[in-house]
């Protein structure tokens, strides 16, 4: 038989010959490929523009910025209150709360979404064995394994790969990456949300506490007078009309007493369930002290961008949006795929490993849509539109935030000033039951004149109390306000 027998297999050399072009074409299809990859159809990214006025109007004269806004001082915000007791409630948020906990979660899942789309940079490999037995119809012409039942034996690897060629892949994991820098602004979102409330409920316990030690102390004192009233109705002194009014008094100034415990029993509840605890196992001893307000600096506006996490969560999604355009402005370029497959495959299991066996196919393949009804313009205008709302969302947060700040300097400022004058009023209404009090055990007024007097004193006693307790909430929400962060800041002209 001679050598160009077509009986006879191609030798080594002139198989590797016939390879040698094939391969050339796939390693030059490759090499254009990553060139091309350097293309990207994102938009240039830019932070929207806000309006911000140069100072709040609710700030008191006197402060300059001494330090930018990224070397501010972070950390745990609660700490300016200087509460040992609230210092460990607060601790424990982030080791128990549930809600803390699902942004955890949350976070996680958005960063193993970035792992996802950055798989799209690499080849998919796939590997299979198979065991198949079949048979073709022995009234089928023209086919040599008509009516023949023929095993299979195959197993083999193949490979796909899909160079980015126009930016899709890169894009989207842009997109993710500000997604999960969105999710994790959203967490520190959730942890000054909940360690604000928690500071809220413990501010307000306290301020029950207070009320709770004064009401306990006009019961006692109420109590004792009572006592002597009805001794002095025995001896004849009084009539019983003074009895009525002082048991009056007592018994409303008792269910007073009465309804802080059921208001406390509530607030201690809310604590728990904020630390992550069963509120049946969760006891605040009482604390009746009085808590002072603290001093807080308020920077500048523009440091509110830095330092309030919904906004940053706001701006991560407007950059995610942006990227979105990227990704749909690709599917207008057509898709680059290379594939390689390899293998044995034979019908009797005996030869299966042996050379004869072996099958591969090798090539390139690019496909790009014609027609499609409109559907990628669509979807372009659809990612525009979700854009233009990402930056609604994020100057409304803005807004927001400088509203809160707003709202709160001027609570706190009007607080000041009710705290002041409320303070001057107690004192007069202390004084007027002193001084009713000495007149009563002259018998020169009657004991009604006692129980009104009481009642004011109690009333402005109480009402002093709340005010408090109300200072205390807006420098809370002041500082979730600012951010949940304090900056450094020094007297102006120093």
């Amino acid at each position: 038989m001679s050598s160009n027998s077509p009986l006879r297999p191609p030798s080594r050399p002139l198989l590797r010959l016939q390879l040698r072009p094939l391969l050339r074409r796939s390693l030059v299809a490759v090499l254009i490929g990553a060139l091309l990859s350097a293309c990207s159809t994102l938009p240039p990214y830019q932070r929207p523009a806000v309006q911000m006025p140069s100072q709040y109007a609710g700030t008191a004269p006197g402060w300059a910025q001494a330090a930018p806004a990224d070397t501010a001082p972070r950390g745990p915000w609660w700490t300016i209150f200087n509460d040992p007791v609230l210092n460990r409630l607060e601790a424990r948020i982030d080791v128990s709360n549930q809600t803390v906990r699902k942004a955890v979660a949350q976070v996680e899942q958005a960063r193993s979404m970035v792992d996802y789309q950055r798989a799209g940079f690499f080849p998919t490999i796939t590997a299979g064995a198979a065991q198949d037995r079949f048979r073709t119809s022995q009234n089928v012409e023209g086919k040599s394994l008509a009516g023949k039942t023929v095993p299979d034996y195959s197993a083999g690897v193949s490979a796909s790969w899909e160079p980015d060629l126009f930016g899709r892949v890169r894009d989207s994991v842009t997109g993710a990456r500000a997604d999960a820098a969105a999710s994790e602004a959203d967490l520190e979102a959730v942890r000054l949300s909940m360690s604000a409330d928690l500071a809220v409920d413990y501010f307000s316990l306290r301020s029950l506490d207070t009320q709770k030690k004064l009401l306990d102390d006009s019961v006692t004192a109420y109590a004792a007078a009572l006592k002597l009233l009805e001794q002095q109705l025995k001896d004849g002194a009084i009539d019983a009309s003074a009895v009525a009014q002082a048991t009056t008094q007592l018994e409303a100034t008792r269910t007073q007493d009465t309804d802080i415990d059921v208001t406390r029993a509530q607030m201690q509840h809310a604590i728990a369930t904020l630390i992550g605890e069963p509120a049946s196992s969760f006891t605040l001893p009482p604390n009746g002290s009085a808590a002072t307000p603290p001093a807080i600096p308020v920077g500048v506006p523009s440091q509110l961008l830095e330092r309030r996490p919904d906004i940053a969560a706001a701006e991560r999604r407007v950059a995610a949006a942006n990227a979105q355009i990227g990704v749909a402005h690709a599917a207008f370029f057509p898709d680059l795929v290379l594939s390689a497959s390899a293998g044995l495959e034979s019908t009797f299991f005996a030869p299966w490993l042996s050379a004869p066996s072996l099958f591969w196919s090798l090539g390139p393949q690019l496909v790009g849509t014609l027609f499609d009804g409109g559907k990628r313009t669509a979807s372009l205008h659809g990612a525009t539109a979700q854009y233009d709302g990402a930056v609604a969302d994020y100057r409304q947060s803005v807004l927001v935030a400088f509203q809160q700040v707003e709202d709160n300097l001027s609570a706190l400022h009007s607080l000041a000033d009710e705290a002041a004058s409320q303070q001057r009023a107690t004192t007069a209404a202390d004084l007027s039951l002193r001084l009713t009090t000495n007149r009563f055990n002259a018998g020169a007024v009657s004991y009604l004149d006692v129980v009104t007097a009481q009642t004011i004193a109690l009333t402005n006693q109480r009402m002093a109390d709340q005010i408090a307790a109300r200072r205390l909430e807006a420098s809370v929400l002041l500082l979730k306000a600012l951010g949940g962060t304090l900056p450094a800041l020094k007297p102006a002209g120093t």
